[in-house]
Order: C-alpha cells, then structure tokens, then sequence
C-alpha cells in the first residue's frame, strides 16, 4: 500500500505550532554541519544560526534525515550527533532521499534536499551560505548541481550569499535565467561571490528592503509561476575577503582537485577545506559570518511575508 510523504515527515512541535499559528519559519540546511567545518565549530554554528533567527523574530527549522526520517526542525542533541558523525553522514541531494528512508540511514540535507523537505513542510524561506551552481568546465563534464533545477521547481524563496565562488558565475546566472528563477540582490546589482562582495556579473533585479523581497515573492506564489526565487545577500563588509586573494586561492584549490581526479558532490566540501587552509582559516570565519548575515535576513523577509 503506498504512503504519502507525510509518512516519513517529523515536524518538530515548535515548528508545527508556528506554522499552524502564521509565525515566521525559516528553514535551515544541515551539510554546514556536516561538510562544512570540523566538530565542535560545525554545531557552535549551527546553534548560532538558529539563535540568529529567533533573534530577529522568525521560529528556526534545521533540516537533515535522521535513521531514515525526514525531519523539519531538529534538537541540538540531534546538531551534535551530526556534528560529530561529520563526513560520514551522507551529503543528500534529491536522488539519495528515498534510498536513505528504505535504508533507514542519516542524511546531511543540501540546498535542493532541503528546499523540498521545507516545501513538504510548508515552509517558504530557506537561509543558507551559498548555492550550488554550473561548475567550471562544466561545458564538458556537464557537472551543474541539482540545485539550480530545484531552484526552477519547488516554490521556496532561498536567502544566500551568491553562488560559491568556486563555481562559473556567469553560466550559473543564465541556467538560472533559462529556468525562469528570478534572482534579486539585496541593495546591489551585482553579484556577491560568497567570500566577497563582488563578482563582476549583475543579477536580474535589486531590491532595497525585506519588505519589497517579501511583496515580490508573494505575488509570485500568488500567480503560481513553477519554481522559487533567489536572493542574494552581500557578505558584510567587514567580513569581506580580499577579491583577488580569494581568486588566487580557489584556482590553486581548483587545479589540487583536478589532479586528485575529484568529482561530482565531493568537488565543494574538498575545495572548501582546502581554500581554508590555503587562507589559513581566513575563508572560514567569513563562511560563518555570510550564514549568520543571510539567517538574519532571511528572518526579517519572513517576518514581512507573515504581516
């Protein structure tokens, strides 16, 4: 007898009660967790992140799959074991759910996974660091994250620091545009490229408030146009890298993965760590700083939405 997905779905009671009540929810992904630092920095974070929302009046809803089970807001007990488990739990993307519910196994959920377990959940904004993109060379190894074509199906607005700077830009932005997902930077035209404020390459439309994001993405809900909306969030200023430093620093990261012949999911979680220790932890602290900027914002938008 088949089931719905409500079957493998757990809401956490707070983040059921918001939702029920109309308060503002922000989901949350859980591969920062696990791919994107080493214990205990990685739960100190995500701990840190949540606060940041509930700071800035919105209910946090951290995302992953624990033995099996789709779970839309977890406990910090559950933070900490995915923190420590770290790379050994599995990075999930849309093609690994069902196997790791019939395997009954953990998953660390990316910006697609956790865009679709929040679109199960009810959930219309997700605050994340940066999204997945068109890889460089990608015109040959056809490696485009998934995230991209969630992006143009699953009707969630994600807040983010711009694309990974490891990634082509400009073909990222015109995958996006061919799928008809609009991208907005909040108080610039242009770009930011994650570490840094600057890209080089404009986005569709600035927008000045959380006010105005929240006006544009609810008119698009309520023409139901397929697919979610970006917004792309400068990284503070004062936590900004240095754009050519940063570029130096990728390209040397870039070239190591290339002769270790890795691919596919592995690519960012390797080249992250290694442009850490190429900037000596540098690249970490304005990781951190990013996610925090982007929880914050995304909060106030869904403090809008729900007014």
């Amino acid at each position: 007898m088949m089931k719905n997905f409500n079957s493998y779905l757990d809401i956490a009671e707070e983040v059921a009660e918001a939702l029920a009540s109309g308060k503002p929810v922000v989901a949350l992904e859980s591969t920062i967790i696990s791919h994107g630092m080493p214990y205990p920095q990685n739960v100190e974070t995500a701990l840190e992140v949540e606060r940041v929302v509930r700071e800035n009046g919105a209910v946090p809803a951290t995302i992953a799959i624990i033995k099996g089970r789709l779970k839309v807001g977890i406990s910090k007990e559950e933070i900490d074991y995915l923190g420590k488990k770290g790379l050994a739990v599995i990075k999930t993307s849309r093609r690994d759910v069902p196997v790791l519910i019939a395997k009954q196994e953990d998953g660390a959920t990316t910006v697609a996974t956790t865009m679709i377990l929040a679109a199960m959940a009810g959930i219309k904004i997700f605050a994340t660091g940066g999204i997945g993109g068109v890889h460089r060379g990608a015109e040959t190894t056809m490696d485009i994250s998934a995230d991209l074509e969630e992006l143009a199906m699953t009707p969630v607005m994600v807040v983010c620091a711009g694309a990974k700077s490891i990634l082509d830009l400009g073909l990222t932005l015109e995958y996006l545009e061919t799928k008809g997902v609009p991208v907005l930077g909040y108080q610039t035209k242009e770009l930011p490229a994650f570490y840094t404020r600057e890209s080089g390459f404009e986005v569709d439309y600035r927008a000045d408030t959380p006010k105005e994001i929240a006006a544009i993405f609810t008119a698009k809900m309520d023409l139901k146009l397929k697919g979610g909306m970006l917004v792309t969030n400068p990284i503070p200023v004062e936590y900004a890298m240095d754009h050519e430093t940063i570029s130096k620093s990728i390209q040397e990261a870039v070239e190591r993965a290339e002769k270790l012949g890795i691919k596919g999911k592995e690519t960012t979680p390797y080249l992250l760590n290694e442009i850490q220790i190429i900037t000596k932890g540098e690249s970490l602290k304005s990781n951190i700083q990013l996610v925090l900027n982007n929880a914050a914002l995304a909060s106030q938008i869904a403090c809008e939405m729900c007014r």
